[in-house]
Order: C-alpha cells, then sequence, then structure tokens
C-alpha cells in the first residue's frame, strides 16, 4: 500500500503561523514494531518529534507486554519526544496523548471517547490504542516514545471497530484516508502535549474526564463495589467505594492503579 507522505506533511503545514513542522516522517511497509524502531532513530542521534509510520507491525506490543495486532490498513505510528516531566509522572504523557487524539477526531466529527486508562472508543468498541514508553535518569523523563495503534481498513476482533467502515456506516466521510487520519493523530498529539505543558495537569485531566466513557460505571475491587468519579493525575482510576461499618454509611475513596482492573467493552450500537 502506497503512502503520500507529502500529504500528510501538507495537512500539518495547514494553518501554522510558520512554515516549522515539530515532526520528521519515517516511512515503513513492515516493521515489528513502530516503538522499537523509534528507539533506535533516537539511539542513532534523531531528535525530538522523530515519527516512525509503518503499513503493518509484525510485533506489535500492547500493554501490559501483550501483542498488538497489526496487519495491513491500519494505523501504527510512534512518535519519540524529549518531555521535562518527573519520572513518577509519566503517565500524563498517555493522558495528553488520548484526550489530545480523542478531541481532533471529535473535531472531525468521529464521536471518540476514551476507556480508561489508554484506549480510544468507538460506538462501545476499541478502535485504537496508546502505549507509551520512556527512559529515566536521576528520577526524570529524559526521553520518551509515543506509540499509537487505530483501525483504518484492517479487519478487528468483536471487540474492536474501524473508522473507514464506521464512516461509510455513517454516510459521511470527514477523514477520506489513512493518511488524513496519520495527520489528524499526529496534531492530536501535538495539542495533547501542548495543553499538558502549557496549561497543566489540572486543565488537561478535567478535559480528559470530559470525553472518559466509564464516569459513572460501577465496579468491583476485591468483591467491594465501587462508583467511577475520575482520574488522578497519575493516571489511577478514581473510585468511590460504598460499604457499612456498625453505625452508618460510609463511602472511602480509594485510588486504582492502571492493570489492576479491567473494565471491559460494550457490544456496539452499529
Amino acid at each position: 500500500m502506497e503512502f503520500d507522505q507529502q500529504l500528510v506533511v501538507n495537512v500539518l503545514k495547514a494553518g501554522r503561523e510558520y512554515p516549522y513542522l515539530p515532526f520528521s516522517l519515517h516511512i515503513f511497509d513492515s516493521l515489528t514494531s513502530t516503538n522499537q524502531t523509534a528507539w533506535n532513530l533516537l539511539n542513532q542521534g534523531k531528535k525530538s518529534g522523530t515519527v516512525v509510520i509503518a503499513t503493518q507491525q509484525t510485533a506489535g506490543k500492547g500493554q501490559w507486554g501483550r501483542q498488538w495486532l497489526s496487519p495491513t490498513g491500519g494505523l501504527y505510528l510512534s512518535v519519540a519526544i524529549t518531555p521535562k516531566l518527573e519520572a513518577t509522572k509519566s503517565y500524563q504523557l498517555t493522558l495528553a496523548s488520548a484526550w489530545g487524539i480523542a478531541s481532533q477526531l471529535q473535531k472531525c466529527n468521529v464521536s471518540v471517547g476514551i476507556k480508561w486508562p489508554n484506549d480510544l472508543v468507538l460506538d462501545g468498541r476499541k478502535l485504537g490504542g496508546i502505549l507509551t514508553e520512556t527512559k529515566i535518569h536521576k528520577g526524570q523523563i529524559t526521553q520518551a516514545v509515543i506509540g499509537v495503534g487505530i483501525n483504518w481498513a484492517n479487519p478487528v476482533p468483536e471487540t474492536g471497530i474501524n473508522l473507514k467502515l464506521w464512516q461509510e456506516s455513517q454516510d459521511f466521510q470527514p477523514i477520506p484516508n489513512l493518511e488524513m487520519l496519520t495527520a489528524t493523530v499526529l496534531l492530536g498529539i501535538e495539542s495533547g502535549l501542548e495543553c499538558l505543558n502549557i496549561e497543566g495537569i489540572g486543565i488537561l485531566l478535567s478535559r480528559y474526564i470530559d470525553l472518559l466513557i466509564n464516569m459513572g460505571d460501577e465496579v468491583y475491587v476485591n468483591n467491594l463495589l465501587g462508583t467511577i468519579i475520575g482520574v488522578s493525575p497519575e493516571g489511577n482510576l478514581r473510585l468511590r467505594m460504598a460499604g457499612y461499618d456498625t453505625k452508618e454509611l460510609i463511602t472511602p475513596e480509594i485510588s486504582v492503579e492502571p492493570g489492576t482492573i479491567s473494565l471491559g467493552y460494550c457490544k456496539s450500537s452499529v
């Protein structure tokens, strides 16, 4: 599949006050992992803003060491950055990217939401995901790679959805091709990181929560029922737990780390 790099560049440059582009694009037909290639390019001296794009991955990486199936037709990209962030706040990069991409897609009238912590959801099914990897030195993040996978025209499991078919079902096509989707995702990552750096985590988190599909959902933690009430700046899920003591109803709040519980997916309405 031919990928029109110049089309991506033109979209990214459109509307900018200055001709400088904060990204350097590297396009490949097939890679084991775009994240790994991005790290390799950083080790070779490439700078922040290096973007690796592949039309397929043979060993794509998901959260918690899972494999990310990456057949031809999807969007698989990684962005290398050098953030100024404490190591304990690394998850803010994922929050920023998820909000930025989702909000950019919403500007294109694609009704994407966020499923905590790092999934992009459309009509109750998984449209894409984000995997952030970091290198730490003396308690600071020196380098990071933000990997993104979005279903475009590739086959997906029952819990997944691809954007091309969804647009056809809606009888409109605000994102006509993979190149436009690529530019949209990169603009989203850029806007999310700008929000984090300029507005701060408080503003970013409020915007992230506005797009979170899990708010108000009830989940069980250690056989105790809790209601999702938000997300902490570290990316942890905030739950209000219902319980009883000997005298009165108590509703303590707890914080749950990513990977501790699975929120699952509802069935698509399509």
